[in-house]
Parts: C-alpha cells; structure tokens; sequence
C-alpha cells in the first residue's frame, strides 16, 4: 500500500510585523481582545495582542530586538520568532507588575516570568530556551543602554532533558527510502527523491526544500546547503540518491513544473516549491504504510548520523555534514550508538 500524496501546495505564512518595526517577526494569530489590561494565559492572548498592549517603551525595546537578531545576529524567522515571543511574554508579566520600561526589569521578575511558565506547565526545555531568551535579551538591553545592569547574568536555568533521538535499523531506513518504488508517476519519484536525499545527506527538512537546481553538482554528488545563520556547506550523497534524483529530473519534474516552479530542485503538486510541512507528511505517509514507527525527517537525519558513525566515520566529519555549530551537538549519536551496542550485547552475550 502507498500512501495518498499529500495536499503540499499551500504557501507558507509570510512574516508580518508584530509593531511598525519588527520587520521580520512572523505572522502570530490574534484572539479575541480581553476586557482592559487584565493578563489572560498566552495560549489564548497570543503574542501580537500581548504585544499591542505592551507599555510603549517596551514595545519599542521588542521591536528593536527583533530588528537586531533578524539583521545583525542573522537568525532564521522560527528563531526571531520563539525569542521574541518569548520577550513578550516576559515583558507583558512584567508589564502586569507595574513596569513600564525595560529598564524596571529586575532578576525577581525573571525568575518571577520563569515560576509562572512552570506552574502554567511549561516543559523544562521550554523553560530552558525561555531562560536563554531572556538573557540574551537582557545582554542586548545592557549594550542598548535599556538597561543599568543586565539581571540575566544572575538567571538559572533548568538543565533541559536531552531524550535519545529516534533512529531507524538500517533495514527500517532502507524500507523506507524505497516504499515509494513501486509508484512511477511523478509525484512517486519526487517522494523517493525527497526520502533518499534526507536519508543520504543528513540534512534538514527545511535546507532540503530550499534547495535550488544549481545547487546539485550532479559530477561530484554534492549537494551545496544553506543552513543555520546562513553558513554554507557541501555536502555529499551516494548512488542509490543519485539514481532517484535523475529519475526526478528526467521525468518528474517536468511533469509538475509550472511558472510558479523557478529554480526549485522539488516541486509540490502544484508545482511551487516543495514545502517542509509537505516534506513530512510525504516521510509519515511511507512510514506508516510500511508500518514502521512514527518517522519524521528529523528522525532521518538522526539515522543517518547514527549509521555514519556506526560504519567508522569521525565524529569531525559527521559534525561538519550536519552543520552543526557545535561537537557537543554531535556528541549525541555517540550516546545513540553505545546505547544500541548495549542493546545488542544484552540480548546475545551469554554473561550479558
């Protein structure tokens, strides 16, 4: 059984203002006004009317800051968007506490704003990123002259949970990257384009969907990637992707390509760019009708880090395939491999 392609034309949400300067803070949904200042819960007052009823000085420090991390930090739209949700949030508890400005802000309210997400049920990684964005606001306030001193230096933190990612056997990934064989129209050969590529590289669902035809050099099977803070890689695939995206190009892509399609390396049925909520349906789809676990591309990359490592590649290199700024990042698989070895050996060894 194949799964049904997935509706993937609609558009992204393009980003809006969130005050006449936060020029690249996205599209928060509005709820229905409460009755003068009175602070309701943020799931049901949303961050664009907490921030339209934000004292004037603290709307302009929300705006300014979202200008900074946009423009002069290079953040991707989903980060500017989480911290300055975030320093809303803060700022509108401290706001409900009398403060007008940020320069009222003291580590009591911090940690007050911080005691409130807790008890409102706030997981501890959600409380941690809370955290890290109050304090990198507050270090921006400092070299503002918003504020004196900077109470997020005095700010701790929970020690998010870090869970071991989900990752496919080897048999489960190869299922998978396959299941879309047995369907020769385009949209299947976009599907095992899409799932061979994410297996094959390792990367993101989102630098996958922002890939453009000249970023494949089909010569050297490399693939350029754009990914976080907009740093730039190569990185390389094998034959079986190789295989998959001639067939695409061949005779998939032309079959979708409208003039909505420009440069884009997949196309949803529409023939726009391929969108990520797109991307992962087509990885749930397959996965769910070849009754393998819940998968997402995530779940992919973290596969496809796992079996590099588990087949003798450095962690160096796997770190700079991935992208990521930091070995601890990587680290993690380290943990993932020895957990499965373990594994193994508890079920085969018979002094286990």
């Amino acid at each position: 059984m194949t799964p049904q392609p997935p509706h993937d034309a609609t558009a992204p949400t393009g980003p809006v203002k969130a005050g006449p300067a936060a020029a690249r803070t996205p599209r928060t949904p509005k709820t229905a006004p409460g009755a003068g200042r009175a602070r309701a819960p943020e799931s049901a007052a949303g961050t664009a009317e907490m921030h339209e009823r934000l004292p004037a000085a603290m709307r302009d420090a929300v705006d300014d800051f979202a200008r900074h991390l946009a423009a002069e930090r290079n953040r991707s739209v989903h980060t500017v968007r989480a911290y300055v949700g975030d320093v809303v949030s803060l700022l509108d508890h401290a706001a409900a506490g009398g403060a007008q400005a940020p320069a009222e802000l003291t580590l009591a309210i911090l940690r007050g704003w911080l005691a409130r997400r807790r008890a409102a049920g706030d997981a501890r990684t959600s409380l941690a990123r809370h955290a890290a964005s109050a304090r990198t606001f507050t270090a921006w306030a400092k070299r503002e002259g918003l504020l004196e001193t900077d109470p997020g230096q005095r700010l701790a933190s929970p020690k998010a949970h870090r869970d071991l990612p989900t990752v496919l056997r080897a048999e489960q990934a190869e299922t998978l990257v396959t299941s879309p064989s047995g369907r020769p129209d385009a949209v299947g050969l976009r599907d095992r384009a899409v799932l061979e590529l994410l297996y094959g590289t390792g990367i993101r669902v989102s630098e996958l969907c922002g890939l453009d035809l000249g970023d494949v050099d089909r010569m050297r099977r490399v693939v350029r990637v754009v990914g976080k803070g907009d740093k730039e890689r190569a990185v390389p695939y094998g034959l079986p992707a190789d295989q998959a995206l001639t067939a695409w190009l061949r005779h998939g892509r032309p079959a979708l390509e409208n003039a909505q399609s420009g440069q884009a390396l997949l196309l949803g049925t529409r023939g726009g760019r391929l969108q990520a909520g797109a991307a992962r349906r087509i990885v749930d789809g397959y996965a769910r009708a070849a009754g393998l676990p819940h998968t997402s591309p995530h779940d992919l990359r973290h596969s496809a880090a796992t079996h590099l490592l588990e087949g003798g590649a450095d962690l160096r290199s796997v770190q700079e395939m991935l992208g990521h700024a930091s070995l601890s990042s990587t680290q993690i698989y380290t943990h993932v491999s020895i957990e499965r070895l373990r594994s193994a050996y508890e079920q085969a060894h018979p002094r286990a």
